[in-house]
């Protein structure tokens, strides 16, 4: 089965596509272009280099968020068309369980991404990136409270690495991981897992992911 994937939540525009939930090709993409100008030309490249065409797409596997406000609708309203003109479904895949998919063998896997103002987005997962509570967007010092609960973390993302020194003083006993980035190889893996479980998404069902509200809604309630 052909998987294609796509995270435009970060930084990064990454695209893939997978067999199943093995990787045939990956490009990964931070140019200081929008996603807009960037996801149709790579998700095209992607499967001409493989001799694919987009007909031979079987499964969508798309990052929903949190993260980028924007980028997360840029990736959602490119793939709706595309899984409503062939057919398919769509794996509401988060940024969250992307990141957990970097660690492996931990007891306690914990996602964080900054999402500015002392605050972070939080995922916080089993060795089988099963959620172990529901998913938070909340200060720094109010997650690590939560944390203490836990035992053997390993912490990974920008989160992660921004609030480092916090997390060591507090929690003491904690790792961190060394890829921080977000990918839509690991996007389409989990994907495929949540395809095989029949937890899939159609173009009129999928939405984002954000968590909280975005900057100008906040400020438009102050």
């Amino acid at each position: 089965m052909k998987n294609l994937a796509i995270d435009t939540s970060s930084s990064i525009c990454s695209v893939a596509v997978l067999e199943n939930d093995i990787l045939i090709d990956e490009i990964n993409l931070n140019d200081g272009r929008t996603h807009s100008e960037n996801l149709m030309p790579l998700m095209e490249e992607l499967l001409k280099r493989n001799s694919l065409d987009i007909k031979n797409i079987e499964m969508i596997s798309c990052c929903t968020g949190p993260g980028s406000f924007t980028g997360i609708r840029i990736g959602v309203a490119t793939i709706k068309p595309i899984s409503e003109v062939l057919n398919i479904k769509i794996a509401s895949v988060t940024s969250l369980e992307i990141l957990a998919k970097n660690v492996e063998n931990a007891e306690t896997i914990v996602s964080l991404i900054d999402a500015r103002n002392n605050q972070v987005y939080c995922g916080i997962f089993d060795k089988e990136y099963n959620k172990k509570e529901d998913y938070i967007a909340d200060d720094i010092n109010n997650i690590i409270e939560i944390l203490k609960k836990y035992k053997n973390i390993v912490c990974v993302g920008n989160g992660a690495i921004l609030h480092k020194e916090l997390l060591t003083d507090i929690l003491k006993k904690v790792d961190f991981c060394s890829q921080n980035d977000q990918s839509a190889q690991n996007c389409g893996k989990i994907g495929y897992k949540k395809m095989i479980e029949n937890d899939l998404y159609t173009s009129d069902t999928i939405v984002p992911i954000y968590l909280r509200k975005s900057q100008a809604e906040r400020l438009k309630k102050k």
